[in-house]
């Protein structure tokens, strides 16, 4: 049964929907804003010239995966998948109707430059957290799908979004193991004010945990039950929710993991998984979580499908609880869905499955970012 506040939620986010969605779409080409690798900002067009000629700039080869949006702007991750990514993180502005605005590194050229472990060598995962602070997840591997060289050590990067100042540089060559496969990062703030950082290590089956404040972090490893119908150690998902007696917790699953597990925040602050995972449900089918409303709702699509679906976390995992929020298309996946601009929740897709089979062409990756839309029957 829904909780009073999972109403408001549910009521909330019909709202949206309803508001952008009834039939008539006139009002979401004006909110939708196209990407690809070509419309980047360059210091000065010889620059743009030099790192063509070098191979450092190849515009097919740039993908926006995820992002962060703040005010009106949102910042998008462009890993180093491939060669010629000529910066790893960057920023647009949402304002612009209609447009393929021009993606501007942040929080300048010289915080992206590949080989300088000062730099950010390939962002895969942000995340801005209530004090405008956005954390950078760099894995330090460039050109991972196709010659994969690591250039640095991993690290996490935290950024204040008003300043572009750089505010904190954690390094997790400490917690991670040879084997280690950083993917996602989530952060939380503990009662007393504290700020933790949770990223998640697909290929050892744990959770790199760091106290900010004090400056250390350790590996929460978690029970093997949760790579139950695993072939491989696949992608590891995160998504931290508030629920309604206001704790925060942690959702887990691999990709092709028969279940959805879930631990209390506060045990992972202690270092512990020992018996606090909780087995949350079967998922039925592979599920690739797509973020959450910032409370207690989590969104997800079905592998390989476009229907992005909402669940309130207040109830049971169940398909009966998973509300359809958006019919998708044939062209392009969506790899997250945030909240942002307009108090709208904002989705990024793309081809993204064309683009790791190299499947094309020169003008690169189709990328939109868009209100999350329930499409009409």
């Amino acid at each position: 049964m829904l909780t009073p506040l999972s109403w408001i939620a549910l009521a909330t986010v019909s709202l949206f929907v309803s508001v952008i969605a009834n039939c008539d779409k006139t009002i979401l080409p004006d909110l939708t804003v196209n990407l690809n690798g070509v419309n980047l900002e360059w210091p000065h067009p010889s620059v743009k010239t030099i790192y063509k000629s070098s191979g450092r700039y190849i515009p097919k080869n740039v993908i926006a995966t995820r992002m962060q949006i703040h005010k009106d702007e949102a910042f998008v991750v462009m890993p180093r998948l491939k060669e010629g990514v000529p910066f790893t993180l960057g920023k647009i502005t949402l304002k612009n109707k209609g447009c393929s605005p021009k993606i501007t590194p942040f929080p300048c050229w010289s915080l992206q430059e590949e080989g300088n472990c000062e730099s950010i060598q390939s962002a895969v995962d942000i995340f801005l957290d209530a004090q405008d602070i956005l954390w950078i997840l760099d894995v330090g591997i460039v050109n991972t799908l196709e010659q994969p060289i690591k250039r640095c050590e991993p690290k996490v990067v935290a950024i204040n979004v008003k300043t572009g100042n750089v505010l904190k540089v954690i390094d997790l060559s400490g917690l991670v193991w040879k084997a280690s496969r950083l993917q996602y990062l989530v952060v939380d703030y503990a009662p007393d004010g504290r700020c933790f950082i949770y990223v998640s290590d697909a290929a050892t089956r744990a959770i790199l945990v760091f106290d900010v404040e004090n400056d250390k972090g350790y590996r929460v490893v978690l029970p093997k039950a949760v790579t139950e119908g695993c072939v491989s150690r696949d992608v590891l998902y995160l998504a931290l929710v508030r629920t309604s007696a206001g704790n925060n917790v942690l959702y887990v699953t691999y990709l092709s993991g028969k279940n959805i597990f879930s631990i209390n925040a506060e045990h992972l602050r202690k270092g512990s998984a020992k018996g606090t995972v909780v087995d949350v449900g079967p998922k039925h089918n592979d599920i690739v979580i797509l973020g959450t409303d910032n409370g207690y709702s989590v969104f997800f699509r079905l592998k390989g499908e476009s229907d992005i679906y909402m669940w309130i976390t207040d109830t049971s995992f169940k398909h009966e609880n998973f509300l359809l929020v958006q019919k998708g298309n044939e062209c392009r996946l969506a790899t997250q869905v945030v909240p942002g601009y307009k108090r709208l929740m904002w989705v990024l897709e793309s081809n993204f499955l064309d683009y790791i089979q190299d499947k094309i062409g020169c003008a690169g990756a189709s990328i939109s970012i868009h209100p999350l839309v329930k499409s009409c029957d």
